[in-house]
């Protein structure tokens, strides 16, 4: 069979008058995007006009929910209960629902960012709460995570799942991702980002830190834009894929396994 890939990225993540990455120049190289929902980043402005450019390029629109971490980026680790979690789920992903009704589309997936999405691979109580949330608003939403904790219990209640791949940064032995505060967490030489995500796609394996080949599914490669060098590294990726024969389409379209 041919190999399918979705491509994804985090778009929407200034914040008034400052903007992050080229959300313009990556959204030509993408099927689906995460939408920061206005906890990590985001405002009501930003999220209207990301989900509208969203809809003219023919892009999937996803919620982004985080920590309520402004000052951090979302990527720091907080003390929340896992009702504190559940309903600021709701909360925004709710909010991202109205500018995509606003604009004629839905919100396609999840993809909970940063601390929090690192948390819910391993942690079962935040994993249920982000699911108890998706599950009681619309079960037809797509649940974006790595395998672990999230993509178990998202299952378990009979949610679809997408596998994030994300070549850029280093893997453990387990699967889960090296944390940002440990050297190597993040690799920056583009032909080793560019092998990484070959092989996740066409092989299903990745190298971890430790040299080790270790199996992990790839329904969605995680794209950047956010750092110099990332938009050509971005449109590389997408262009050696599809020499490699790969059909890149919507997440949807992956998960059923229809194709173009």
């Amino acid at each position: 069979m041919t190999p399918m890939v979705d491509l994804v990225a985090d778009l929407g993540e200034g914040f008034g008058a400052y903007t992050m990455g080229d959300d313009e120049a990556l959204l030509e190289m993408l099927t689906s995007a995460n939408v920061a929902c206005g906890f990590h980043a985001g405002d009501p402005r930003i999220m209207d006009a990301t989900v509208r450019t969203c809809v003219q390029n023919r892009v999937a629109v996803g919620a982004h929910p985080s920590f309520p971490d402004l000052v951090g980026f979302g990527r720091r680790a907080m003390d929340l209960t896992p009702e504190e979690v559940r309903t600021d789920m709701l909360y925004q992903i709710g909010a991202l629902q109205a500018f995509a009704v606003a604009h004629g589309t839905r919100v396609q997936h999840v993809a909970p960012h940063g601390r929090l999405g690192n948390l819910v691979a391993v942690r079962a109580d935040y994993a249920r709460a982000v699911v108890d949330a998706v599950a009681s608003l619309d079960e037809s939403l797509i649940v974006l995570a790595q395998d672990g904790e999230l993509a178990d219990a998202a299952r378990a209640r009979g949610l679809r799942v997408g596998i994030v791949g994300i070549a850029d940064r280093a893997y453990r032995d387990d699967g889960t991702l090296v944390p940002r505060s440990e050297p190597g967490a993040v690799i920056h030489d583009p032909d080793e980002v560019a092998r990484r995500t070959l092989r996740m796609v066409t092989e299903g394996v990745i190298r971890s830190a430790d040299g080790k080949d270790i199996p992990v599914a790839c329904d969605t490669v995680l794209l950047h834009g956010d750092s110099p060098g990332a938009i050509a590294l971005a449109r590389r990726i997408r262009e050696e894929l599809l020499a490699a024969g790969v059909e890149i389409t919507s997440l949807d379209k992956v998960l059923s396994g229809t194709g173009a």
